[in-house]
């Protein structure tokens, strides 16, 4: 099966740098997961008026308002088949700032909209269109698009004046044999909102079973793309 990347890609994947194809090319059917663990040389937010956006994006693990240098974290991706039939990667990500905080996101292809899907936050609340390319270092880059938010009976486009387009690009360097990530999020009326950049190593994890593991399960799933 190919992954959800792959999919989104067509022949644009073998672009990608050998380890970033490896990183990106797994499916629920090959029983393992890549845990990444390394270092962010920089947390950053925007400024003060961007604080409230931040803190009510932590309550559902979306965004976050710490900042600072140097920062230990993991990001955890397993890719799985949800509830629904869907072939979904995880992108759970853990950065170990003085209050403790983690980022929940669950991606999916879209047929339909020609696209990845990132459902983002604990509940799955926001929908956001992922459009993807390959820049000249082979690197996977990931930008957002339309977002949709969805509870209950409640759906609507989700207005992108309160909230913000992600740049994420993620590379693999032969020099220090390490994965590098920059992740650049603003808003069109208040500019920078948030961001990090660093660089991690990653270890295969083979999987006795196909299953999530409990604490990485969000609290609900959406089906509406």
């Amino acid at each position: 099966m190919r992954s959800i990347y792959e999919q989104a890609l067509g022949d644009k994947f073998n672009s990608l740098h050998p380890r970033i194809q490896e990183r990106f090319g797994f499916s629920s059917q090959d029983g393992r997961a890549s845990i990444g663990t390394g270092v962010m040389e920089k947390v950053w937010r925007g400024k003060l008026f961007t604080l409230p956006f931040l803190y009510v994006g932590s309550w559902r693990r979306i965004m976050f308002p710490d900042c600072g240098s140097d920062i230990s974290f993991t990001v955890k991706n397993y890719a799985y088949r949800d509830p629904l039939g869907r072939e979904t990667v995880t992108w759970i990500r853990n950065f170990a700032t003085p209050h403790p905080r983690r980022f929940d996101a669950y991606m999916i292809y879209s047929q339909a909209r020609g696209c990845i899907v990132d459902y983002l936050g604990t509940h799955q609340h926001l929908a956001v269109d992922i459009h993807l390319s390959v820049d000249n270092r082979g690197g996977l880059c990931l930008r957002s698009g339309a977002q949709r938010f969805y509870e209950g009976a409640v759906a609507f486009n989700f207005p992108m004046a309160f909230s913000g387009i992600a740049e994420v690009c993620e590379w693999f360097e032969d020099g220090d044999q390490k994965f590098h990530i920059e992740v650049n999020v603003r808003n069109h009326l208040w500019g920078p909102l948030f961001g990090y950049k660093g660089s991690f190593t990653v270890d295969w994890v083979q999987l006795d079973d196909h299953h999530l593991p409990r604490d990485l399960v969000p609290a609900r799933y959406e089906r509406r793309e």
